[in-house]
């Protein structure tokens, strides 16, 4: 059993009438990889800002491998890798000062500090940029060294923002195995994303919050039972005319699947019924040249989840006021204070 690096219980905070997390209790294990999934203004953001130690909680506990961050940020903030959604980098600074810079804010000697840079410039693809300036770095590139910057101190915990989003295919697989290889090395990794693809491929559990709080685990349960459509494509024939093919082998009414582009699509109930769907196709002489579930589980867990929403109730979360500054640089973006 993996111990708990991230343990919430209870946890709101309002901004004004406006209440951004409700009641949110979470744990995320050591050695595994958590997703934090939600629709736009579910309290994400502001949950891991409270997680950061950079928002005080208005009520409720947390707890980062033991440490309080509200009552102890700076060893909280020992432990902590964070990775907004945004670099907030300094302009004026190269990739390679950025990450000296945050290493002697993490109080690293000089020589300590370059060394681990370059290794991170490395590991993250950044070599070749390592002494330009962060303003000319893309999105992209900019989400790189924002991950290279919350890996400075070798963090037990990672809280990443949005990681993939403005990265390439290629930096979406490196991302991927290394988010992996941390859960492997028996770190806490909560990460937040709309790429539900992505979360799919690499989270061991999953979290979700709706309207500021986190679904009760038997909903979850029941949405992620519920039937989703799976993708049939036949070789060398036309969706069209594999629509009525595919019904008569499942003994189903033609009305009952759609067609999209290549592919009929089918409504099953479960991983047992597609087995046995598979089974009668392939009996009934069909040449199955795919046969796919359509969505993800997180995906079809989320709309499932998002329908039982009422509209009023899935107010917009307000942007968090911005964290106190130090040296005129928002905390929030670096983790680490002086």
């Amino acid at each position: 059993m993996t111990s708990p690096g991230i343990v919430v219980e209870g946890v709101r905070r309002a901004f004004g009438d406006i209440q951004a997390v409700r009641n949110v209790s979470l744990v995320a294990h050591a050695g595994r990889v958590t997703g934090l999934v939600g629709p736009n203004g579910s309290g994400k953001t502001t949950l891991l800002l409270m997680l950061a130690s950079l928002l005080a909680p208005d009520a409720g506990s947390i707890r980062i491998d033991g440490v309080d961050p509200i009552s102890d940020p700076h060893a909280a903030r020992a432990l902590i890798g964070w990775m907004p959604d945004a670099l907030g980098a300094w302009d004026a600074l190269t990739s390679r000062e950025t990450l000296v810079v945050t290493g002697r804010l993490y109080g690293m000697p000089k020589a300590e500090a370059s060394a681990r840079a370059t290794a991170l410039l490395e590991e993250v693809g950044l070599t070749a940029l390592a002494d330009s300036p962060a303003k000319v770095l893309s999105r992209g590139q900019k989400q790189r060294l924002g991950l290279a910057r919350a890996l400075v101190h070798e963090p037990r915990v990672l809280l990443l923002d949005e990681p993939a989003s403005g990265l390439d295919p290629q930096a979406r697989i490196d991302l991927r195995v290394l988010l992996r290889r941390f859960a492997a090395e028996g770190r806490t990794v909560l990460v937040s994303s709309h790429i539900l693809s992505e979360l799919e491929e690499v989270v061991d559990d999953a979290v979700f919050l709706v309207a500021g709080e986190a679904v009760d685990a038997g909903r979850v349960e029941a949405a992620a039972r519920r039937a989703r459509p799976w993708r049939v494509r036949l070789d060398g024939v036309e969706a069209s005319d594999a629509r009525p093919q595919v019904a008569a082998a499942l003994r189903l009414s033609p009305e009952s699947i759609t067609v999209d582009r290549r592919d009929v699509v089918v409504e099953i109930s479960s991983d047992e019924d597609a087995v046995a769907a598979l089974r009668e196709l392939v009996a009934a002489g069909l040449a199955v040249a795919e046969f796919a579930a359509a969505q993800g589980s997180l995906e079809r867990t989320f709309l499932d989840l998002g329908r039982g929403v009422p509209p009023q109730e899935a107010a917009a979360e307000p942007a968090p006021p911005a964290p106190p500054t130090v040296g005129g640089e928002q905390t929030n973006d670096e983790g680490a204070t002086a």
